[in-house]
């Protein structure tokens, strides 16, 4: 029987009441949900760079190679929504429980923490094993000096443009978690978080969990000789290279695209939404 979309006032009561639920979550639950999340995220994150490798190593076929990569990277959120996980900057948008008093600011975040070590756990855990596997040979090394090319650029930004890129990014990310709850129907939601995913992936907005895996894949490949020298020669500079190291992913990247995350998720969506349909549920949460 066909169910009719709900309407955005019914969008923000399901996100209240999917809210209240993660913030009861165990510490068990969350977890292991939080390591699927980040392993989805980036087994995501590998696909689509091998899917577009070639195209992006070129400053022709660039904006080609980007349209591949999003399309290919919006199978993470399909994967973590669809099967079941619990992504970080899906759960900004938690921010709306607590300012409705659903839930309280301690319980989400703790949500937050357990489910942010848990992605981080699941991301670089991917990215040392495909590091292990020698994947990144392929190509004859392009892959893997790609993958040090899109780290050092990573962790070259400044902290504003960092933040500014987090906020856009996870302004889209929280759209297609918002757009997913408006139908109970698989083909519905795989329309509804296939497009702003892909919006999102192929503009290089910056995601912090998609982060935790790019920037380690990068350092490890680094760690190879072939891959730096095939990186060089595809433009990666003596201080670009040098830079892309542990400090400047956590404190250069990691951080401000985190709290630009926060900012795009729960502001941009969350809380901008229940201003404008706040008096529409009033009565209801």
């Amino acid at each position: 029987m066909y169910k009719a979309l709900l309407k955005p006032q019914e969008i923000l009561l399901a996100g209240l009441n999917a809210a209240e639920s993660k913030a009861k979550g165990g510490f068990v639950k969350l977890a292991v949900l939080g390591v699927l999340a980040g392993a989805f995220v980036a087994l995501a994150g590998f696909g689509s760079t091998m899917a577009s490798f070639g195209l992006l190593s070129e400053p022709g076929s660039y904006g080609v190679g980007r349209t591949v990569l999003g399309a290919v990277f919006a199978v993470a959120l399909m994967m973590i929504l669809i099967g079941g996980g619990e992504l970080f900057t899906g759960n900004t948008l938690l921010l709306n429980a607590v300012v409705k008093r659903r839930i309280s600011l301690v319980s989400m975040l703790r949500n937050w923490l357990i489910v942010y070590a848990g992605n981080f756990a699941g991301a670089i855990l991917i990215a040392a094993l495909v590091a292990y596997t020698g994947l990144f040979q392929a190509g004859g090394d392009l892959l893997g000096a790609i993958t040090i090319k899109v780290a050092a650029g990573k962790t070259a930004l400044a902290f504003g443009p960092a933040f500014a890129l987090g906020i856009l990014c996870n302004w889209l990310v929280c759209m297609a978690v918002w757009l997913s709850w408006a139908t109970d129907t698989m083909s519905g939601k795989l329309f509804a978080i296939f497009f702003p995913i892909w919006l999102f992936a192929l503009s290089g907005y910056e995601h912090c969990v998609a982060n935790m895996y790019y920037i380690p894949a990068g350092i490890f490949a680094k760690m190879t000789a072939a891959f730096r020298d095939a990186a060089a020669s595809h433009g990666v500079g003596a201080d670009a290279m040098a830079g892309l190291d542990w400090g400047n992913f956590f404190a250069g990247n990691l951080l401000p695209v985190t709290l630009g995350n926060i900012v795009g998720g729960a502001l941009c969506v969350g809380l901008l939404y229940l201003l404008a349909y706040h008096k529409d549920v009033q009565g209801k949460v």
